[in-house]
């Protein structure tokens, strides 16, 4: 019943009209009382768009009659949700609720198309609570957003079944052949591959891909970049039948992205190829999921909450009983706890394949070396390096010469005592991008132009570190004449033309060549192996043997660093599976991931420890302390701290839930501020 504004009391000003206003306005929930529930199935179970920690649990709508056609399993509703409509997606249907008091009805529904899946849905939720993150969270990275117009594209026609592959390819691996019959016959092998230099590997992934296809079963292939996108997407064009596949990117733009991924997800297509986001793909019967050079922090997802690819990938094969393949030249220490544990299989070449395609690996810092130039462990540029690049050049064959850093100059310091050169203002790293260039600092653009050093007071400055650049420039005077090409940063290049060049690439930007490289001088390992990262040995011998395996079977390849140390004695034998056994010897015996989980807790010290407070942790956890965040680029000094909680690894679920509940709360009480929780986190230290 309406209120008579007769009966409002007698307020002076304001205050009697605002109470009239509210006596007179109708009742939020007056739309809803001439709607009538579905008469099967009435209530729908949602998850609602929410980053809160408290909310991610289901809540219970009902379903109006004339949203019955609408609304099913999978597909975006609109619902009014503490007073405001927000997105929410249908989990179930259901008859009747647990839900005591009234329901609400759902406000509308949000296209005929629905996004879930059985399959997908419960992928989302176990990633969420493997590593401590929400539903809707999980819902983004996995589910593109909705385009109206891609909807109402006209349906792709599913493509045919392809032929066997041939395994001539796969057979000069140790069960290769098998693994590719296994993958056909549709049984859930998983294995661990490293290819051999040289390999064409896009043309084995795609091997792999279309005995899974001919076997009539889905595929999933998970690279880190688009240049590997690109490679790989030409060799499924050449064995599989046009439209059987499609590259799901971001950088498609939301339209093509959006119909491209309904495609797969109607079914349509049964092979996905795309970056990390595309492990989340749904694809319907899945029977193969491989991820190349999973040791590639690209495949590490950076928003909440932060999953890794090939966990997703081990996990998605796990729960769909689909194939695994994780490949790549080198091995990381999870794929070697996948191999200890029995979980998953070798894939490897005998010695004698192995010797027959590697190119001939020296160190620049062995005894015969310096034996011959006693200088050479300490020359960046050494003779050996400037001998074999000319014998190369004369061969008309290219060279590649790999820089871990970009630019000139990245890191300079004090000519005098060698004091790092930081900014005054942000306490930056300054450096040049020029010979004639002013000094600047990394993080906030801020010229130095007057820098002195704080220790000396010297103003001369000398490189600390050289990078692609001015590593250029050097060789452009050594070699004149002779094509320079530069490829990092924004400037990547995916090939480059046969003929004799010089190719200055960064880690990861190198360029493929038509027939190889003649050489490859892999500059200044130190600065790969002082990183102050638990990965730093696994990740250089990572990026070396991607740039070696470049390089001509008949070619060359010298790094730049003491042949004394393990990581490089597995580069010279190209023994990235031994490497990787003593790598998960020793984090075994430090009890650091993978043999254990960590949680790395960032935000400021008062949040930390409320956080810390309110978490039921596994009687196991370790509180390994806790350390101040580095300064923020371009900002103050920052004030927040980063705590590290160690658990054992069956523990890890516990310890996940455990700060997600605690989380829930502080963010039900509305106090403090955010701190972000990160399982499994990269870097450590």
């Amino acid at each position: 019943m309406t209120a008579d504004p007769a009966d409002a009391p007698s307020l002076p000003g304001l205050a009697a009209r605002e109470a009239v206003r509210r006596a007179v306005r109708p009742p939020r929930d007056r739309p809803s009382r001439d709607r009538q529930p579905a008469e099967t199935l009435p209530v729908a179970r949602v998850a609602v768009d929410s980053p809160l920690p408290h909310l991610d649990r289901p809540f219970d709508y009902l379903v109006p009659a004339e949203l019955d056609e609408v609304v099913r399993p999978g597909s975006r509703v609109r619902v009014r949700f503490a007073g405001r409509l927000i997105d929410a997606w249908v989990l179930e249907r259901l008859s009747a609720s647990e839900h005591d008091g009234r329901l609400s009805y759902l406000e509308r529904g949000v296209g005929d198309e629905p996004v879930l899946t059985p399959e997908t849905s419960v992928l989302f939720r176990s990633v969420a609570d493997r590593w401590a993150g929400s539903f809707a969270d999980v819902l983004r990275l996995g589910v593109p957003p909705r385009h109206a117009r891609a909807e109402s594209a006209v349906a792709v026609e599913a493509a045919g079944v392809p032929a066997a592959p041939d395994p001539a390819g796969w057979a000069r691996y140790r069960a290769g052949a098998a693994y590719l019959s296994a993958v056909q016959a549709g049984r859930p092998v998983r294995g661990v591959w490293n290819a051999v230099p040289g390999e064409d590997w896009p043309a084995r992934i795609a091997e792999a891909a279309q005995a899974a296809l001919a076997g009539g079963r889905g595929v999933l292939v998970v690279v880190p970049d688009v240049r590997d996108s690109a490679r790989v997407d030409k060799a499924l064009q050449a064995v599989l039948l046009k439209g059987s596949h499609v590259v799901l990117s971001a950088d498609l733009g939301p339209e093509a992205r959006y119909r491209r991924w309904l495609a797969v997800r109607r079914g349509a297509i049964r092979a996905v190829l795309g970056n990390r986001s595309a492990v989340f793909a749904p694809v319907a019967d899945l029977g193969l999921v491989v991820i190349w050079d999973d040791g590639d922090d690209l495949h590490a997802e950076p928003r909440a909450p932060y999953p890794h690819a090939r966990d997703v990938a081990v996990l998605r094969a796990s729960m769909s009983g689909a194939a695994l393949l994780v490949a790549g030249f080198g091995r990381t220490a999870e794929a070697a706890l996948l191999l200890e544990s029995g979980w998953a299989q070798p894939i490897v070449a005998d010695r004698a394949v192995l010797r027959a395609a590697s190119p001939r690996l020296i160190a620049l810092g062995d005894d015969a070396e310096l034996e011959r130039d006693p200088a050479a462990r300490a020359a960046r540029l050494p003779a050996l390096a400037f001998k074999t690049a000319r014998v190369a050049l004369q061969a008309d064959r290219p060279v590649l010469v790999q820089v871990p850093r970009r630019g000139y100059l990245p890191a300079v310091a004090c000519a005098r005592d060698r004091t790092p050169a930081r900014c005054t203002h942000c306490h930056g790293p300054l450096a040049l991008e020029s010979a004639q260039a002013v000094p600047s600092c990394r993080w906030c653009g801020r010229p130095a132009a007057d820098w002195r050093c704080s220790t000396c007071g010297e103003g001369r400055l000398r490189a600390m570190v050289v990078g692609s650049s001015r590593t250029a420039e050097e060789l452009g005077r050594a070699f004149p004449g002779v094509v320079l090409r530069v490829s990092a940063g924004d400037a990547v290049l995916a090939d480059i033309p046969a003929g004799p060049a010089l190719v200055v690439a960064t880690p990861g930007a190198e360029p493929v060549a038509p027939d190889g490289y003649g050489a490859a001088l892999l500059l200044d390992g130190w600065a790969l192996l002082s990183r102050p990262d638990l990965r730093a040995a696994e990740e250089a011998l990572r990026r070396w043997a991607n740039a070696a395996a470049l390089v001509r079977g008949d070619g060359t390849v010298i790094v730049g660093a003491d042949a004394s140390l393990p990581v490089v004695q597995a580069l010279l034998r190209w023994d990235p599976a031994g490497h990787a056994e003593r790598e998960l010897a020793d984090r075994r015996e430090l009890h650091f991931p993978p043999i254990s989980r960590m949680a790395a807790l960032v935000g400021a010290p008062s949040d930390v420890a409320e956080l810390l407070s309110l978490s039921q942790l596994p009687e196991s956890t370790e509180e390994l302390g806790s350390v101040p965040v580095a300064p923020a680029r371009g900002g103050a000094s920052s004030e927040q701290i980063r705590s590290l909680l160690r658990v054992p690894r069956p523990d890890g679920v516990l310890l996940a839930e455990a700060l997600h509940a605690a989380a829930a709360v502080r963010s039900a009480r509305k106090s403090g501020g955010a701190v972000r929780v990160m399982l499994d986190p990269l870097e450590l230290f």
